[in-house]
């Protein structure tokens, strides 16, 4: 186990997330881990479309959820996991683009409950993007479950 808070942090981000069987469906991979900020992103796909041959919704709220929890977590100690409670999604505009990053910052750590603001842009291609969607999440932390596992 690496002496390095930080890198403990990004490790036991990347361990959970690698577990996270549905990110990886989605083609998603874990971009940044820094304290209280975390980005995940996805490339365009046809199978990730809705019927307007924009990326589905569902695909947008995934990864800003994912990467909200997990910037909640670089938060908590070690032995503590987080669950989402809460969160609320405005869709701004259809999600055109080849790549899309859920931005995820901590604007309220705390014991129990965190919040977070993420931003999902959609880049072009040439590196250009567009705010397609904003989310604010609620996570709760979770300590002494053991039916809920916490690496790290």
């Amino acid at each position: 186990m690496p002496d390095d808070p930080g890198q403990m942090m990004e490790t036991r981000v990347q361990a959970s997330f690698e577990r996270m069987r549905f990110m990886a469906t989605l083609g998603a991979r874990l971009a940044t881990v820094e304290r209280g900020r975390v980005v995940i992103e996805v490339p365009f796909r046809q199978g990730l479309t809705q019927q307007h041959g924009f990326v589905h919704a569902g695909v947008l709220a995934s990864i800003a959820d994912s990467a909200g929890g997990y910037a909640a977590l670089t938060t908590m100690p070690a032995g503590r996991s987080v669950l989402a409670v809460e969160f609320k999604i405005n869709l701004l505009r259809p999600a055109k683009g080849a790549l899309f990053r859920a931005d995820a910052k901590v604007i309220k750590p705390g014991r129990t409950l965190t919040v977070a603001e993420i931003d999902v842009i959609a880049e072009d291609g040439s590196g250009n993007g567009k705010l397609c969607a904003r989310m604010q999440q609620t996570c709760m932390a979770v300590a002494d479950r053991p039916d809920i596992a916490v690496a790290g």
